[in-house]
């Protein structure tokens, strides 16, 4: 029976898992996108954003996101047609009705709740990293044409909204 490289076998093994459907569930870029007639952020009791209407976005960035999936997610939001046309079908993007979108940054999109009834953030990325991320989506989106009102990076903030429909979709890397 021939010896067994036990760093091979270990390196094959952490591969596999990597691999596996488990690690792929690794968080990546989301955010929450809520349909609204209006929304607003207050920090300290002190309005700092506020549309009419448009997208909340709450983002939340993984430890593994790129420059690229924040363009590509930004991207999506632009572009997602789930506003009303003239027959009341949604075919329209936040630009083409003349809305905005209110982005929060928002780690708790990370709760991870399969143990115990703490949830943990361990998968979100350092500060550092989601406020890059979450600036960089931000200025994808007005580079997209959508006008883009921000909360405050970190904040504890009170985001009010007026869901419309409701339209909640989950936009992920």
């Amino acid at each position: 029976m021939p010896a067994v490289d036990r760093v091979a076998l270990a390196q094959a093994c952490v591969a596999a898992l990597r691999s596996s459907c488990r690690w792929r569930m690794l968080p990546g870029m989301r955010v929450l996108l809520q349909r609204v007639t209006r929304a607003r952020v207050s920090v300290d009791g002190r309005e700092v954003a506020a549309i009419d209407g448009g997208f909340l976005a709450l983002v939340g960035v993984g430890p593994d996101d790129t420059s690229a999936t924040a363009a590509r997610l930004a991207a999506k939001c632009a572009t997602l047609r789930v506003f009303a046309d003239e027959r009341g079908l949604m075919n329209r993007a936040v630009g083409d009705v003349g809305g905005a979108v209110l982005a929060v940054s928002q780690f708790t999109l990370y709760a991870d709740t399969r143990r115990g009834n703490r949830p943990s953030f361990t998968g979100a990325a350092t500060p550092e990293l989601a406020e890059r991320l979450y600036e960089e989506f931000v200025a994808g989106v007005r580079a997209a044409g959508v006008p883009v009102a921000t909360g405050v990076f970190g904040a504890h903030m009170k985001v009010e909204l007026a869901n419309d429909g409701p339209v909640t979709i989950l936009l992920e890397a």
